[in-house]
C-alpha cells in the first residue's frame, strides 16, 4: 500500500460513514468435535446460526495448527517484500490470480493489499464462448511457498466439506446432497489479506460492506480485530472478537439460493487500525463453473415457490472478476438481480 492517499476518494464512498459498531462477541461459537458423527444438537446449532446470523465461528475444526501457522508466516513474509518484488506476481485481466492493492484497482476503495490463489490448478472458468485456464503466480519468496499453500488448501477444503454436509443436514437434505456441485471443476480460491495501519480510521475501511457471492467462506484471522457483521435482527454492526484458533464461517449467495432464502448471505466489512497491521486468510468455497445455481427441489413447495431464477455460476463468477479491470456496461452483477 502507498502511504500517501488522496482523501477525496474516501469521502465519496457512501459506505464509509457511521463506523461505530457494537462491541460484542456476537456470532455463535460452535464446537465441531462431534462432526464426524454429527449429533442432532450440532446440526441444530449449525442451522440456527445459519438462519439467524448467516455467520458462526467453529472450534475443534480439524485443521492442524501448524499447517495454518505456516501459511500465516508465509503471508507475512510475502507482504513484507518490496513493492517491486510483489508486482512481479501481480494479477491482470487475463489471469486474475496474484497480487494487487488499492493502487492497482480501477476504483480505489479498500485499504488493503491482497494475494489470490486457486485451490485447483488450473481452474477453468468461461469467458464469452471460450474458457480461461487460471494458473497461480507463485512468488520466489518466501521459500517453499507453493508447498505451504497446497498443504493448507488440502486441510481447509476438508473442513469445507465437513461444514457443507452439516449445513445440508440442517436443511433436512441428505448429508452429501450438495457435494456434487463441488466434485468437478471446483472454482474455490484462497485470499491472503494484509491491512496496513491507516491514518484515516474514521473515514476508511479495510474493505467496505459486501456479501460473498460463493457458497461458503472460511476465514482465518490474526489477533487484531476488524471484522464486523451486520446483525439481521436490527441492522446493527457487530464486531467479531478475534480468536486465532477458530475459523469464522459465513453463508454465501449460492447457499442462499440453494436454500431458497432460508439461509441468507449477510453483509460484513473490515475496519482499519491506526497502529496495527492486520492479516486474514479467507477460503472461498465455490462450485464448478458449469453449475446452474437455483433453489433446490427439496426446498420448494406450493407454499414456498422458488424465489430465484436460475443462473450459471461460472458466468456470474467471471463477470464479477472482470469488473475489477474494466468498466462494464452494466452495474456489477449481484444476486438480487436473479430474485423473482
Amino acid at each position: 500500500m502507498g502511504e500517501v492517499v488522496d482523501p477525496s476518494f474516501i469521502q465519496s464512498i457512501e459506505h464509509r460513514p457511521n463506523l461505530a459498531p457494537i462491541e460484542a462477541q456476537g456470532i455463535p461459537i460452535i464446537d465441531l468435535s462431534p462432526a464426524n458423527s454429527p449429533t442432532e444438537a450440532l446440526v441444530a446449532a449449525i442451522g440456527e446460526a445459519s438462519e439467524k446470523w448467516g455467520f458462526f465461528q467453529v472450534i475443534n475444526h480439524g485443521v492442524p495448527a501448524e499447517t495454518r501457522r505456516k501459511l500465516e508466516w508465509a503471508s507475512r513474509e510475502f507482504f513484507n517484500l518490496s513493492k517491486e518484488e510483489k508486482l512481479k506476481v501481480k494479477r491482470d485481466e487475463l489471469n486474475p490470480q496474484g497480487y494487487y492493492d488499492a493502487e492497482l484497482t480501477k476504483n480505489v476503495r479498500d485499504w488493503k493489499e491482497v494475494f489470490d490463489f486457486t485451490t485447483k490448478e488450473p481452474t477453468i472458468i468461461p469467458n464469452d464462448s471460450n474458457f480461461i485456464h487460471l494458473v497461480n503466480r507463485w512468488p520466489q519468496q518466501p521459500p517453499n511457498f507453493r508447498k505451504i499453500f497446497e498443504e493448507y488448501a488440502e486441510e481447509v477444503e476438508k473442513l469445507a466439506y465437513k461444514l457443507l454436509e452439516l449445513i445440508s443436514l440442517s436443511l433436512g437434505l441428505a448429508k452429501d446432497r450438495l457435494n456434487e456441485f463441488f466434485s468437478e471443476k471446483q472454482t474455490s480460491y484462497i485470499r491472503l489479506n494484509h491491512y496496513p495501519p491507516c491514518p484515516f480510521p474514521d473515514q476508511a475501511l479495510g474493505i467496505g460492506r459486501h456479501k460473498d457471492s460463493g457458497a461458503l467462506t472460511i476465514l482465518a484471522q490474526d489477533e487484531v480485530q476488524g471484522l464486523e457483521v451486520k446483525r439481521k435482527t436490527d441492522g446493527e454492526w457487530i464486531r467479531v472478537k478475534s480468536d486465532v484458533d477458530a475459523y469464522i464461517i459465513n453463508i454465501g449467495d449460492v447457499l442462499q439460493v440453494w436454500s431458497n432464502h432460508k439461509y441468507e448471505s449477510v453483509e460484513h466489512r473490515v475496519t482499519v487500525n491506526t497502529e496495527k497491521e492486520r492479516f486474514s486468510m479467507p477460503f472461498f468455497f465455490h462450485p464448478g463453473h458449469h453449475v446452474m445455481v437455483e433453489p433446490l427441489d427439496e426446498m420448494i413447495s406450493e407454499e414456498n415457490p422458488p424465489k430465484y431464477k436460475t443462473y450459471n455460476w461460472g458466468k456470474f463468477f467471471i463477470t464479477r472478476k472482470r469488473s475489477n479491470f474494466i468498466k462494464l456496461n452494466v452495474d456489477n452483477i449481484q444476486i438480487s438481480q436473479f430474485k423473482i
